[in-house]
């Protein structure tokens, strides 16, 4: 039964191949053919357009991208290349967890004690808190390490309120 309505779509679909293909039309350059060319030509002349649009849309986007980076050092504190290395990547470069008012894959650091947080850096380490990236990060670090982390991300809001000043 399988084979049979297995066979009888396969007739279907080739009949309904060569139809079209008897149909000429598009398929061998007939009249639709032309139609279908000029259409490519229209196409074409709009994209002139489209591009110079784009082009004066990018040199606006990169403007309001200058203002939106000036805005955001303003305010920016210095953190050590360990940091932007390691942690920027998901926690964004001050702690926010925010890059360009969107959140990123880390959650917000700034603000927090560097004993909670060399606390938790421990248990990412251990596996006690379960996050593949914190762990294949955290593995060949030692305490010395973990703690020199947690003591940086903990002054992040007095390296915030200094570069205010």
């Amino acid at each position: 039964m399988k084979n049979i309505i297995v066979g009888l779509l396969t007739v279907g679909i080739l009949g309904l191949m060569g139809l079209t293909f008897m149909g000429g039309g598009a398929y061998h350059g007939g009249e639709h053919g032309k139609v279908i060319k000029d259409f490519g030509d229209t196409m074409t002349a709009a994209k002139t357009v489209t591009v110079t649009e784009k082009d004066d849309r990018k040199k606006e986007d990169d403007k309001l991208n200058a203002l939106r980076e000036k805005a955001g050092s303003a305010g920016a504190f210095k953190v050590s290349n360990e940091y932007k290395r390691k942690c920027a990547s998901c926690h964004g470069a001050n702690g926010s967890g925010m890059q360009n008012g969107k959140p990123m894959m880390g959650p917000k650091i700034f603000g927090q004690s560097a004993e909670k947080l060399y606390k938790d850096l421990v248990e990412f380490k251990s596996g006690r808190k379960e996050n593949v990236v914190m762990k294949g990060l955290l593995i060949p670090m030692n305490d010395e390490d973990l703690k020199r982390f947690a003591d940086e991300i903990g002054e992040f809001p007095a390296r915030a309120e200094a570069a205010k000043q």
